[in-house]
């Protein structure tokens, strides 16, 4: 008999097994030009299918050295745009001429090339995916025990695999013996086998060299030559399957994702749980009721079967979102943003008010913010991104939230200073840790100190505050700055009373004074820092022409100090360069520095902290 395979069943490696069968006689195989042709532009761009589907024509070739068949090679070369345009059905239909002229029986796994030779009358023989009682694991699966996370064979290497649980992953070397070209590349094609066949299997990508495959959870990437040294695979899946109500914060992660016009980034390093993380929060979407999708590539997310696993459409992320707008989910989970195009694509479907969670590479929480900087507007972040999640051995370790105002930079002073800013505000602390904004042409990200996220003059304001509460305090002090008009103080519990005097008196008179309202709050309340004060160090007292001269010491040069006459506060100042205070006689403090000098009492300088 005469048949003619196409490129399907040379690339699944079943034309020899049809001219071995016996009952079949001795078969002419005719392979058209176009076959070879686009196999070895399969080759040429790296793709595996090509190498499998060029190894099968050699096979063919011994069979007919052997006697075993006639092997003829017929038919016109098709041009290079021909290949290109294989995908619209020019190659297929080289192939049906050929059938068709040499009388022939077409073969093909390609259930579309199989209908349209019916359709024009020419013999054709469908070969379907055939398994035969239980299917064989491909052999890579044996070295998947309960614990391990992923698997590590690379030709003429021991196998190596990575066990335990995220945080706590050792890199282990199993087996004893060297791993031989021929057991890589059976593993290889059993893989792409079993992804043909598995009802959750896909070839992600196939092309230069590097081939990826999702089977059920697993991931496969392989590397062949030349793009990589040596044949190589890496097969890798999750170990945990973790609900959302088990990470910390859960509770106001789900507050925030019960808003749809949210935008979540979670971030971390290679292994470190985002996919886990983001598994959790699509199952949770789904619990409570949105729709909810997701785009990947490769689609290696591990989530229930009502939510669908977009990838990108004909390898473009751009026309997989112009779907999902049709499709309307009110979250999409896009896993993972690396390009400029999946930022871009990312803050296109957020401004378009669909929910999104984002997955990125990044080694700490704030890296995953810059990366957005220079693809989208800087104004435009904090209404893209308002929620970073970073994730560290399997759990949450930096909540951040964005917040937008304009504001003077912290560390700039003059008021025509202030600036559209970002500030990245960490949840648990309640405390600003950057601030993002334009300085020049820059776009500047500046780390903000402990105890410095106000403004200079605010700082100054509060610590004005704390000097007049001090002469009613007996330990330590802390304000809070809130607007112009108001603020909270915290005081030990026991020295309320004290502050706010009888019938209000004391705290009446402050708020006289300062002009600002009081709200006297138990120490125990504020979560912060405490403005504490310490006991201080002697001071010499000397007497100029015109000035009292506090010697406070060259370890306070520059410091903000309090200045005490026997324990009391007497003012707060700036030491000088020199390590001195120079106060005016004239002025009251300098009337009352002159009265403790010749009365011997004891002054001291504490710094304020």
């Amino acid at each position: 008999m005469k048949i003619v395979p196409d490129t399907s069943v040379v690339v699944d490696g079943r034309i020899t097994s049809i001219v071995r069968r016996k009952e079949r006689g001795a078969a002419e195989v005719i392979v058209p030009e176009a076959v070879v042709a686009e196999l070895e532009a399969q080759a040429d761009r790296g793709q595996e299918t090509g190498y499998k589907g060029l190894e099968e024509l050699g096979e063919l070739a011994q069979l007919a050295d052997s006697g075993a068949i006639t092997l003829r090679y017929v038919g016109n070369r098709p041009t290079l745009d021909d290949i290109k345009l294989a995908g619209g059905g020019a190659i297929d239909a080289a192939i049906r001429s050929v059938a068709e002229e040499e009388g022939a029986t077409l073969i093909t796994s390609d259930w579309i090339q199989a209908r349209v030779a019916e359709a024009k009358r020419i013999p054709v023989e469908y070969l379907r995916p055939k398994t035969r009682g239980k299917r064989r694991k491909p052999g890579l699966l044996k070295y998947f025990e309960p614990d391990v996370m992923s698997v590590h064979l690379k030709v003429n290497t021991l196998p190596r695999v990575k066990a335990g649980v995220p945080g706590q992953m050792v890199l282990k070397t199993v087996g004893k013996e060297k791993l031989g070209e021929q057991q890589v590349k059976r593993m290889a094609r059993e893989i792409l086998a079993e992804a043909k066949q598995h009802p959750k299997g896909f070839v992600e990508m196939d092309e230069g060299g590097a081939t990826v495959v999702q089977l059920d959870d697993i991931r496969v990437a392989m590397a062949w030559p030349p793009f990589s040294d040596g044949l190589e695979i890496t097969a890798v899946r999750p170990v945990a399957h973790v609900s959302l109500k088990e990470y910390k914060f859960a509770e106001i992660i789900q507050e925030r994702l019960r808003d749809r016009y949210r935008g979540l980034l979670i971030a971390g390093p290679p292994g470190a749980g985002k996919s886990t993380l983001a598994q959790a929060v699509a199952e949770y979407l789904h619990e409570i009721g949105w729709i909810v999708k997701t785009m990947e590539k490769p689609r290696d997310l591990q989530v229930i079967d009502e939510i669908t696993q977009y990838t990108a459409l004909e390898g473009d992320m751009s026309r997989t979102a112009d779907l999902l707008l049709l499709v309307r989910p009110d979250y999409t989970i896009y896993d993972e943003l690396r390009k400029t195009t999946d930022f871009q694509v990312f803050a296109d479907m957020r401004l378009a008010g669909v929910g999104l969670v984002g997955v990125v590479h990044a080694t700490r929480g704030i890296d995953a913010i810059q990366r957005l900087i220079g693809r989208v507007e800087l104004g435009m972040i904090p209404q893209i991104v308002d929620t970073v999640l970073f994730v560290e051995d399997g759990a949450i370790r930096q909540f951040y939230n964005l917040r937008f105002s304009v504001k003077v930079p912290q560390g700039m002073i003059e008021a025509d200073l202030a600036r559209p800013v970002i500030e990245i505000v960490d949840f648990e602390s309640g405390r600003t840790e950057f601030e993002i904004y334009t300085y020049g042409d820059q776009v500047v990200v500046m780390p903000v100190e402990e105890g410095e996220e106000s403004s200079p003059l605010k700082s100054l304001a509060e610590r004005q505050i704390a000097y007049e509460l001090a002469r009613f305090v007996n330990g330590p002090v802390h304000v809070s700055l809130e607007g112009e008009s108001a603020a909270t103080v915290y005081v030990p519990e026991k020295e309320i009373a004290g502050v706010i005097g009888r019938e209000g008196r004391h705290i009446s008179e402050i708020e006289r004074i300062i002009g600002i309202k009081l709200n006297i709050q138990p120490l125990k309340a504020r979560t912060g820092k405490a403005r504490t004060r310490s006991e201080g160090k002697p001071a010499k007292v000397d007497m100029e022409r015109q000035n009292v001269i506090v010697r406070a010491g060259g370890e306070f040069s520059g410091q903000h100090v309090e200045v005490r006459i026997a324990g009391q506060p007497l003012f707060q100042g700036t030491v000088g360069r020199d390590g001195f205070i120079r106060v005016a006689k004239g002025s009251e403090d300098g009337k009352t520095l002159q009265d403790a000098f010749f009365a011997n009492k004891r002054v001291t300088v504490a710094r304020l902290s």
